[in-house]
């Protein structure tokens, strides 16, 4: 935020002009002229303050891995920078024109939840609970109900109009919203009083060491109510993999140098990861970035450019994505995966708390349908 800092003469008007929209629209829905709905399915939403960075993604998920062989899942995103408008859903081909990077790699990754994009998150959930499938038995077509019991919402913590069942807040550990300011200045879209809209609040991208002091200093400086309940989260970091899914069985240490590719908005814990291994050089692209030619051409010369014999490049799975069938001959380009792991709570446990929470949900809403 430097940059900002070194211009914050000019920045202080817009984001007074900034934060008065963001009272105004808040105003609305607290008079009730903006309307929220809280679908009659159980929601789970991740979302964020600020503009990015805070690892939604991974912990999108870690609750697909968690709940979707359990119920019947679905994962509703915005689909950022997608090429296609409106509501779509994967159809199994993964495409990440038509998806978006995030939600792509999450339908390969989850064959078996519905993975669907939609700016509008009210009318993406009534397409997935119309969602149906036709069987033929004997002369009559069957009209079956292939609706979630389920569904995650991706990146929607400013949309406001869609109110989840468990609403979940993520705060970088290395950026937390309680040191930020608001637009343009600073990166967040909300006051820092919207963090009461949330139950749940994760630390994330934490250190995989973190003292109970430190534990304790965050949770005062979040300053939350005693309804909303804390966790801390941290990377794990599995072995590289092709672009095609397989482990690559590469041994970090016996590597001379790694090209580090990344359009994401802080790729520094994964830097800082790889270089306890080897020595690492950083290809910084802009978050969403959509590689060109140009681009290519960019990273083989950089890759050309690097010492020893045993090069590599490596990305996130988010990029590799974007990556994926783009033309480097000769550059081998491999993904490191990430896993998200909390760190152990004494009271309380994330697993249990979420598993809890979606079965009463989801109990709830089929005695209601039945009253109904």
């Amino acid at each position: 935020m430097s940059f900002r800092k070194n211009i914050s003469w000019l920045l202080f008007p817009l984001s007074v002009w900034y934060a008065v929209g963001v009272w105004c629209r808040d105003l609305l829905f607290a008079l009730g002229i903006k309307k929220q709905v809280a679908p009659h399915v159980t929601t789970i939403g991740v979302g964020n303050l600020s503009t990015g960075g805070t690892g939604k993604t991974p912990h999108v998920e870690y609750l697909l891995r968690l709940l979707s062989d359990k119920y019947a899942t679905a994962m509703l995103s915005r689909g950022y920078r997608r090429q296609s408008k409106g509501f779509y859903l994967d159809d199994g081909s993964h495409n990440s024109q038509l998806l978006g990077d995030e939600p792509s790699m999450l339908a390969g990754k989850f064959p078996q939840v519905q993975v669907a994009v939609c700016e509008k998150r009210v009318e993406g959930v009534s397409q997935l609970m119309a969602q149906e499938r036709v069987e033929q038995q004997g002369d009559e077509e069957v009209h079956i109900s292939t609706a979630p019991q389920l569904i995650v919402l991706d990146d929607v913590f400013q949309h406001r109009q869609i109110k989840p069942s468990i609403n979940i807040l993520l705060t970088e550990y290395g950026h937390p919203f309680y040191r930020d300011r608001i637009l343009p200045f600073g990166d967040l879209r909300e006051f820092k009083s919207a963090r009461f809209r949330a139950g749940i609040v994760i630390v994330t991208k934490c250190p995989s060491v973190l003292n109970p002091v430190e534990r304790h200093n965050i949770v005062q400086d979040l300053k939350l109510q005693n309804y909303q309940k804390v966790f801390f989260s941290y990377f794990k970091y599995g072995p590289l993999r092709t672009l095609d899914g397989r482990e690559a069985g590469i041994d970090l240490r016996r590597v001379d140098n790694v090209l580090v590719v990344t359009g994401i908005a802080h790729p520094e814990p994964l830097v800082a990861e790889l270089r306890q291994h080897t020595k690492v050089r950083h290809l910084a692209y802009a978050d969403h970035h959509d590689f060109t030619s140009r681009d290519m051409a960019q990273i083989r010369h950089a890759f050309d450019s690097l010492s020893g014999g045993n090069n590599i490049v490596v990305t996130t799975e988010k990029d590799a994505a974007r990556l994926s069938g783009k033309d480097a001959p000769g550059v081998p380009v491999y993904v490191q995966p990430i896993e998200v792991a909390f760190h152990h709570s004494p009271d309380m446990d994330f697993d249990h708390i979420i598993e809890s929470a979606v079965k009463e949900n989801i109990s709830f809403l089929n005695k209601l349908s039945i009253w109904n």
